[in-house]
């Protein structure tokens, strides 16, 4: 016993302290002395450790947004963990709008691509690329000009924030909403129409009030900034490019909106199953308008319905079920320009 060192290889105890003359472990200064030991502090995320795969991806993305990967990295460390980065398509109610969506799965990318969806860039990893999907929204990317990056599976993950990808994602860019008071500016000798939603949670249902809307010559939609669908790749695919020509606007408080439209010279019609009124014998047809539709099932808030001047009804046979939203508006769309079409 008496040759061999007790404690560590350098026959100090444990917590540093060395034996007392006793033999007993001396205790530690647990470095509150001369030589204390200085922290250095928590561990950085990993997209702000320098030579990290992720930080070079972070720096990719920031590139392909066209700010500095600097300013990016910053961005994240105050917010802790940028969100807009694991949105993911989802019908479920939005309506940020804000920041940029992440479309994940090969058939959900290669439709966005077909649709024009515009993107800021492709995502995939190299075992994924030999698939023949991906390799066809690879091709899609390119000729569209959008950025195709190589991203590991792990970071795939937390793009899309553990959604089923299969190696392939792309980063939609952030829709550029008008103003609601851009929708006033008579332009045109045709009277504007527009179309407000009120409570329709769906962006496939928002995407075809817009594909109707600019068929039937509207002006531009309005959408509520709370509690509404707001444009997505969802939205995008179901307009069928009709969002790259006809404008959508957020309001604040919807209500507050249409009260603005009618200080300006509008008529505002809501759509309701209790209206007196059918939409083939809306009176108001011919002039600047604000068609008000409301989600299916609910219909129109009481609020919405209070300020609308009229509220019109589309006709129906007894015990049919109501109409969802873009079906309702289209139908009520193709009235109104019909009766704009009539000989005065």
């Amino acid at each position: 016993m008496s040759g061999r060192k007790r404690g560590g290889s350098d026959g100090r105890a444990p917590g540093g302290g060395g034996y007392a003359k006793s033999g007993k472990p001396r205790p530690g200064s647990g470095g509150n002395r001369k030589a204390r030991l200085e922290g250095k502090g928590p561990t950085p995320p990993a997209h702000m450790r320098t030579g990290h795969p992720a930080q070079r991806a972070a720096a990719a993305r920031a590139a392909a947004a066209g700010r500095p990967a600097s300013k990016a990295r910053d961005g994240r460390a105050r917010a802790g963990r940028d969100r807009s980065d694991h949105e993911i398509q989802n019908p479920a109610p939005r309506g940020s709008g804000d920041g940029p969506e992440v479309v994940a799965g090969r058939n959900s990318v290669v439709e966005s691509l077909r649709a024009r969806v515009p993107a800021m860039a492709l995502y995939v990893s190299g075992r994924a690329q030999q698939d023949e999907r991906v390799a066809e929204a690879v091709q899609l990317a390119a000729g569209a000009g959008v950025a195709v990056l190589e991203a590991g599976m792990a970071e795939l993950d937390r793009l899309t924030g553990g959604a089923v990808h299969q190696g392939v994602a792309l980063r939609v860019r952030p829709y550029d909403y008008a103003h609601p008071e851009d929708f006033t500016e008579r332009t045109s000798p045709t009277p504007p129409l527009i179309v407000a939603l009120d409570g329709v949670t769906d962006p496939r249902n928002l995407g075809a009030v817009v594909r109707s809307a600019a068929a039937f010559g509207a002006t531009g939609v309005v959408v509520p900034a709370r509690r509404s669908a707001g444009v997505t790749a969802g939205a995008w695919k179901a307009s069928a490019g009709a969002l790259a020509r006809l404008p959508v606007a957020r309001a604040v408080n919807l209500t507050r909106a249409l009260e603005a439209y009618q200080g300006a010279g509008f008529f505002v019609a809501g759509l309701d199953a209790a209206g007196s009124t059918g939409v083939r014998d809306m009176p108001v047809a011919d002039g600047p308008l604000v068609l008000v539709v409301g989600s299916e099932g609910r219909g129109l808030s009481r609020v919405v319905a209070a300020a609308c001047d009229l509220l019109v009804r589309i006709p129906m046979a007894d015990g049919t079920e109501s109409l969802n939203a873009g079906v309702a508006a289209s139908i009520a769309l193709y009235e109104i320009a019909a009766a704009r079409s009539r000989p005065g």
